[in-house]
Parts: structure tokens; C-alpha cells; sequence
């Protein structure tokens, strides 16, 4: 039986600004769109230079061949660093397993201890860090996820810049304050957050769906918290929760720029010396299978949100680059994927449908969301089962395959375009503890896979029987699809809603 939320009488009319310290749900890795990422504001020289396909001449474009070097500093961290000059400046993130899953009794804990390291350190306030780092050309980062958290800085790599940067950079991350006004501001961002969440079916559905998938695991509650679990929150907690889930030995130093060998390591001591003394925390244990059914919750709209999940891969798991390439086919790859055409250049039911794998430090999600017309949604829903049913009875076509194997190989060079780009590879394959060779590694092993290979490894982590789903929208008359075809008679509603 479909369990039904009804939220029509929870929903404010005004509206607020999100927190900006919330940047994201899940944890970074490889070709992610939910990895941390920055802006960055330069472009290494070596990647400047833009080749057109018809110069390429069906060649793969060239990538940078990464010399990744690694150590442990006295105090556990572990550093990865890549040696590169063709910019005065370099690029460090720090990444803690101090994500939500870490939260215990007290969901949203982690992400305001994130958001309070750059609130205040000894003799400076919110304000004068951020002009500290201002002052020096240097820019400060920082978020939290469900797996991890994280902290950032790009700074110029000349002495009399770097230095003063580093420092700044030490003391905010290991030795921050807690000011009690930033704490009282941060919460009442929060509790604005979850009032305005009330509006969002695509929020309210997205935090049910992994409650559902993943029960009384870590993974199950928002990494921002509830509206319950916020306020009681104590500056001791959060001092607490900084000593022991920012501790060096449970941090993983990305290093990436115009250093030597000599300089790194002297960048990354400092760095992890100035943090807690103590160990890495204990790894995420595995989530137990979830019970497949459907959940609606009714929300007035003319579009009804569909997501649908079943538990997926971690992050060391040996068939990622197979279920990587495989999804990328079913409806990871854009307009190019089977998804996309028969839910929207087929028959125009939305503006968009996607899925992915989100592997983890435990079984991230598989998940596949779009948003379509109240009075289709539950033959739309069926569609997106039938087409993902059939993709894994037969699996893709060598055409598909061949397709998404150049694709791949055009647009992989950008994971190791920019330092920027490189250290957030860097702090994926520290924190994960993959192999230093996993960028080789993966590309050798996509475009070596077979069309049954394809196949074989979809359907041994995927079942459509399996699926947890979710629909938030209208309980309105349903109306037949309309048959597929090259031009659809109705185009989808335009911008998804929320």
C-alpha cells in the first residue's frame, strides 16, 4: 500500500534565504555532480589553450599525467600533493570524516561546526578573517556532506603571501573560536531554512526518500538537521564535536600547486600540527537492505516530483567504473541517454530525467529523479521503470557503448584541468583510500568494457522490484501517455518546479 504525507497545512507564503554553508548532500568523488567543487578563478596555462573537436581529428584530447606523491605527517594526516608551476599559487583542501554521519544523537551538529570554523579565532572576528584572507589574495572554503567535511584555501605560493595565508588558514580550522552570537545566527539561519524547506516538494521528497532507503542508518536524517535538533545545540557540543571529528589523524591534506617536495611537506606540517591531536574516527558501517514500496506526499502543484532509489556502491568498490559507463547509457549521459529520450524527446513528459550512482564511504544511493505533469505522473512513473527494466534485461547496444566510451575519453581531461579540479580528485582518492593510479585505472578499465559486461554488472547491483519511491505533488485524475514519437505534440512544462 502507498503511504501517503499530506504537507498542505505546513506551508509558509514567505520566503528566505538558504544558509550558504549548506552547500551540498553527499561526499565527493570522481565525475560527481555532488562533489564539493570550487569556482576556481584561474585556469592552469596548460589547460587554456582550447583544441576544437574537427583539430582533435577523432583523437582523444591529451590530459595531464599526474605525479602523485604521498606521506603521513607526525601528527596521521594523510598528504597527497602534485607538484605543478604554471601558476604562482597553489590549492589545499583539507577533508575530515566529520560529514552528517558522524552526527550521533544530534543531526546538524556536523555542518555547524563547519560553518563555525571561519566565525572567529583569537583576536579576530568573522569579519577581520575574512579580510585577512582578502587582504592576502588568498580565499578560504569550507562545506559538509553526509560522509565528510571539509576546509580550503588558495592562497599565492610567494613566501611573504603564503605564509601569512597558512597561518590565518591554521588557526581557523584548528583553533577556532565559537563566538555565541555566530552560533545564535547560524541557528536562526537554519530554523529559516527548514521553515522555507516547507515550500520545496522536491526538499520535502528527497529527505523522505532517504529516510525510507536508509531506516536508522547515519546516512537517513538531513546533514542540515531538523528543526527539532538545531536549537538545543551548545557551544560545548560543537567544541567537543571539533577536538575529536577534526583531528589530524582523521584528516586527508590535498596539496596541489607551485610547491617543491620540501615546501609541500613543510605546508601540510603546519597545517597538521595546528590541528587536534587524535585518531581517525570509525568508518560509516553498511546500511541493511530497505523495504521497496512507494511513498506520496500530497502537495498542491501542477508538477509532481518522482524519485526513486535502491541502495548502490560504495566508493571502493571494484565495479564503479563499469556502473559509471553503464548509467551514463541509462540516464547519466544527458540527451544521449535512454531515459531522456523516451521520457522527454519521445513524448515530452519533462524538462528533464536523470540517473546516478552516488557511491560512498558505505552503499550510496542509486537514484533517478525527475518532475512531470500531475495528470501523467504515475504512467510516467511506470514508463521510467519499463525503460530501465528493459535496459537491464538487454543492456546497452555497441553503438550505446562505443558512444559513451568517446564521450568519456573527450571529456575526462577535465577532471585534471585546473589545480582546482585536480585537488578535489587529490582529496577524493585520500579519503576513500583508493589507489594513486585510480584515474589510469579508471579510464583503462572503461574502455576495455564489453557490451555484457555492461549488462552483467548493472544487473548485479540493480533491480527495478528493489526500488524505494517517492512522489510529492497533486492526487489528481490520471491521463494516458501519449505515444512516442519524433516530435512530441505537447513539450515538457518548461524549468522543473522548486
Amino acid at each position: 500500500m502507498t503511504k501517503r504525507i499530506d504537507t498542505r497545512a505546513a506551508r509558509p507564503r514567505a520566503s528566505v534565504l538558504l544558509l550558504t554553508a549548506t552547500l551540498s548532500l553527499l561526499g565527493a568523488a570522481l565525475v560527481q555532480a555532488d562533489a564539493p567543487a570550487d569556482a576556481p578563478k584561474a585556469i592552469d596555462k596548460a589547460a587554456s589553450t582550447l583544441e576544437s573537436l574537427k583539430a582533435l581529428d577523432g583523437k582523444a584530447p591529451p590530459r595531464r599525467d599526474l605525479n602523485i606523491q604521498s606521506w603521513q605527517t607526525a601528527e596521521g594526516a594523510r598528504v597527497l600533493f602534485v607538484e605543478a608551476h604554471e601558476l604562482p599559487m597553489f590549492d589545499m583542501r583539507l577533508l575530515f570524516a566529520a560529514g552528517s554521519s558522524q552526527d550521533g544523537a544530534t543531526p546538524g551538529i556536523a555542518l555547524v561546526t563547519n560553518a563555525m570554523l571561519n566565525e572567529g579565532v583569537k583576536g579576530k572576528d568573522v569579519s577581520a578573517i575574512a579580510e585577512g584572507f582578502e587582504g592576502l589574495g588568498a580565499d578560504f572554503g569550507n562545506g559538509s556532506y553526509r560522509d565528510m567535511a571539509i576546509a580550503s584555501l588558495r592562497s599565492l605560493s610567494a613566501p611573504e603571501k603564503r605564509e601569512p595565508a597558512l597561518k590565518l588558514f591554521s588557526e581557523v580550522v584548528g583553533k577556532p573560536t565559537f563566538p555565541a552570537d555566530s552560533l545564535a545566527r547560524i541557528k536562526n539561519q537554519l530554523m529559516a531554512s527548514f521553515e522555507y524547506q516547507k515550500q520545496n516538494p522536491g526538499k520535502l521528497a528527497g529527505d523522505e526518500l532517504f529516510r525510507r532507503l536508509y531506516g536508522d542508518h547515519p546516512y537517513a536524517h538531513p546533514s542540515m538537521g531538523t528543526a527539532k535538533t538545531i536549537p538545543p545545540l551548545t557551544l560545548a557540543q560543537l567544541k567537543a564535536f571539533h577536538a575529536k571529528a577534526y583531528a589530524a589523524g582523521n584528516a586527508v591534506i590535498a596539496l596541489v600547486g607551485d610547491l617543491s617536495r620540501a615546501e609541500a611537506q613543510a605546508v601540510a606540517a603546519q597545517v597538521s600540527a595546528a590541528l587536534p591531536k587524535g585518531p581517525a574516527l570509525a568508518k560509516t558501517a553498511a546500511p541493511t537492505e530497505p523495504k521497496a514500496g512507494e511513498t506520496h506526499i500530497e502537495f498542491p502543484s501542477k508538477q509532481t516530483h518522482l524519485m526513486m532509489a535502491e541502495l548502490g556502491i560504495d566508493r571502493a568498490d571494484p565495479d564503479y567504473a563499469a556502473l559509471s559507463l553503464g548509467n551514463s547509457i541509462l540516464g547519466g549521459g544527458g540527451f544521449g541517454s535512454r531515459l531522456m529520450a523516451e521520457v522527454r524527446e519521445k513524448r515530452g513528459l519533462a524538462y528533464g530525467v536523470s540517473s546516478g550512482f552516488t557511491p560512498m564511504q558505505a552503499q550510496g544511493p542509486f537514484m533517478i529523479g525527475l518532475q512531470t505533469r500531475a495528470e501523467m505522473s504515475q504512467n510516467t512513473l511506470q514508463l521510467v521503470k519499463d525503460v530501465t527494466r528493459d535496459f537491464l534485461a538487454n543492456g546497452p547496444t555497441q553503438k550505446e557503448l562505443d558512444d559513451a566510451k568517446r564521450e568519456l575519453a573527450g571529456s575526462f581531461p577535465l577532471s585534471t584541468a585546473s589545480n582546482s579540479a585536480i585537488v578535489g580528485q587529490l582529496g577524493a582518492i585520500g579519503f576513500y583510500n583508493l589507489p594513486l593510479t585510480f584515474l589510469e585505472d579508471f579510464m583503462t578499465q572503461s574502455q576495455s568494457l564489453t557490451v555484457e559486461q555492461i549488462k552483467a554488472v548493472m544487473n548485479k547491483h540493480l533491480d527495478v522490484d528493489k526500488l524505494v519511491i517517492v512522489t510529492a505533488g497533486p492526487t489528481v485524475p490520471q491521463k494516458p501517455l501519449p505515444p512516442p514519437t519524433d516530435k512530441p505534440a505537447e513539450q515538457p512544462l518548461g524549468v522543473p518546479e522548486h
